[in-house]
């Protein structure tokens, strides 16, 4: 068996491939149409004109959805394991609705571009980015309350190292973006999708679309650290039949039957 098989270990694999895959999709088919710069441009840059943008939208809903599920997985995986421990218990509740909340912003991103919303877009971006931010802080709490019995001190300091880089690549897109879009470099740089060197202004928008992009796999490294932990988790459900038919069964079947359909232990 394979590394990634074990256990639910595919999950944030999955997330984390699929994601990385979204932006370098994006970005090839971008650069080939001519559409953005080929020297780092901003992710959102990369999504905004079609079909890159069809390809960024349905991309990024699928990695909500594998983010969703990640998330919830955790926080189960985190609530097993400690039942009778109120403090983690209630930050592990606080970190899933953080990470739901995360992934609502990552949907808004996806499905409202750039240069057509940018006001919905930025209300996403600091969903999905400074509540994520949010999240992985309680995560590595979490990581810290639960050392040595069910963490060790390395997984803690390698999340509070991913969660450092996050918070650094934050800091640095906020300044170089309020620098740059202050109006000392001209006005509409929303729209604007290509740079001259030459340019004022061009430094500045350069640190900040590195920053974005750091920022972006600060995020997909977090989520690397899960995979050791997935591989100690397995999903069972239960399926039981009640008859030979679908026809007229009693209600109180079908209930039960509903009941197992969903039922699983994690």
């Amino acid at each position: 068996m394979w590394w990634f098989q074990q256990g639910l270990s595919f999950l944030p694999v999955a997330l984390v491939v699929w994601s990385a895959a979204s932006f370098v999709f994006s970005y090839i088919t971008a650069i080939a149409l001519h559409h953005v710069d080929p020297l780092v441009p901003y992710i959102s840059d990369t999504g905004t004109i079609p079909p890159e943008r069809c390809l960024f939208g349905i991309m990024l809903n699928i990695s909500t959805f594998l983010g969703m599920a990640t998330m919830y997985v955790r926080y189960k995986q985190v609530y097993a394991l400690n039942p009778e421990k109120s403090k983690i218990i209630k930050l592990n509740k606080i970190g899933l609705m953080l990470g739901l909340m995360s992934c609502f912003g990552l949907c808004i991103i996806a499905n409202f571009q750039k240069c057509i919303l940018y006001y919905i877009h930025v209300v996403g971006a600091c969903l999905t980015f400074g509540v994520g931010a949010i999240y992985m802080l309680v995560q590595t709490v979490l990581s810290y309350l639960m050392q040595p019995e069910v963490h060790s001190k390395d997984v803690f300091w390698i999340r509070l190292t991913m969660l450092v880089w996050c918070c650094a690549s934050i800091v640095s897109m906020f300044v170089s973006s309020v620098v740059l879009y202050s109006g000392l470099y001209g006005t509409n740089l929303v729209q604007k999708l290509h740079w001259d060197p030459q340019e004022e202004g061009y430094t500045a928008h350069i640190i900040s679309t590195v920053s974005e992009w750091s920022l972006a796999f600060s995020f997909l490294s977090f989520f690397l650290t899960y995979i050791r932990d997935f591989q100690k988790i397995s999903l069972r459900a239960v399926v039981s039949l009640h008859g030979q038919t679908l026809y007229n069964a009693p209600q109180s079947f079908v209930t039960d039957e509903q009941t197992l359909l969903i039922a699983g232990s994690i």
